[in-house]
């Protein structure tokens, strides 16, 4: 599985012949290998028609394109703020809620991410082929999808130190410009225009596969609100900055603490285990059915919705399970 920070062509040249050998490398003779496309095909082609990136079906001949279409920038994060205004407002009606719910699109978006995760890791376990996996500009929706195909397909990324890796390598290292896209608030009205909560649907995604396959991940809902504040707001250094770069420049790892030290601490680690976890060494393939993607209410209404109940029902479950 590989991902791609740029398109293999670049503005201005019709070929790169240096990506093209890269490639040409990794697949034998008679092997084929998708490339995955983040970007709509219509998209695509205006880029092509500007200057902008594109790989030739010629300069390629064993690799197959497949486009899937995954929204990021100011689409995501107006879908975002319609779900976050309606579930914000006490006065709705059910019809009226289930309408803003839809009209929201919020939920299409988990759909769409899945989905292409999904025939990522098709292609992968099911082809036994290379997926090259990119977008627009490799930071974004390239890491969505393969973050998530690596959950789908490998039990060790779905331990909590697995995912901790994950996280460092696929979002941290690979350049997902945090400071960019979580400026403010997540809930706030005032937006840049770099702003998109990408690593919010990614969580979004995690969560939806840990209802799913409730005894597959080591880890539960609380890890995962737990990145969400500190990808947003955060005493610890290690969602700063955009880059590796930027991170090295202003010396992050030297002036600030980790948030996986803290996390990672005994006490607090056991508040992070999923009880119930038992190793799955198989593929987990989430449904991505309408009826299967639901509203993550631990975080879409963890102001509205009391959870002393669901906390200790959580204590209740860690204490018969360690009982036995």
């Amino acid at each position: 599985l590989l991902r791609s920070s740029q398109p293999l062509t670049g503005p201005n040249r019709r070929r790169c012949r240096e990506d093209e050998q890269l490639l040409g490398t990794i697949l034998d003779e008679g092997e084929r290998g998708f490339v995955i496309d983040t970007r709509s095909a219509q998209a695509a082609k205006q880029a092509r028609m500007s200057g902008g990136g594109t790989e030739p079906k010629s300069s390629y001949p064993q690799w197959r394109r497949l486009h899937r279409a995954l929204d990021r920038g100011r689409p995501l994060q107006e879908s975002f703020g319609r779900l976050v205004e309606a579930c914000g407002d006490p006065s709705l009606s059910m019809d009226r809620w289930l309408s803003r719910l839809e009209s929201s699109r919020w939920l299409g978006h988990v759909k769409a991410a899945l989905s292409a995760a999904c025939l990522a890791a098709q292609c992968l376990d099911r082809e036994n082929s290379n997926v090259l996996v990119h977008g627009a500009e490799g930071t974004d929706t390239t890491l969505l999808v393969t973050a998530l195909a690596q959950l789908i397909l490998d039990p060790s990324c779905r331990t909590l130190e697995g995912f901790q890796g994950l996280l460092e390598r696929e979002w941290i290292e690979a350049g997902h410009p945090f400071q960019l896209r979580c400026a403010r608030s997540a809930s706030g009205h005032g937006r840049g225009k770099q702003e998109a909560p990408l690593f919010l649907l990614f969580l979004d995604c995690v969560w939806q596969l840990s209802r799913q396959f409730p005894l597959s991940l080591e880890f539960g809902e609380r890890l995962l609100l737990s990145l969400f504040d500190n990808a947003y707001a955060s005493a610890y250094g290690t969602f700063l900055c955009n880059s590796e770069k930027e991170r090295s420049l202003c010396k992050v790892k030297e002036s600030t603490h980790s948030l996986w030290a803290w996390l990672n601490q005994p006490e607090e680690k056991q508040k992070l285990l999923n009880p119930l976890y038992s190793h799955n060494p198989l593929v987990i393939w989430p449904s991505v059915e309408p009826q299967s993607i639901q509203l993550w209410q631990g975080l879409f209404l963890r102001w509205i919705r009391p959870s002393q109940h669901l906390d200790e029902a959580w204590a209740e479950i860690q204490r018969l399970v360690e009982g036995n």
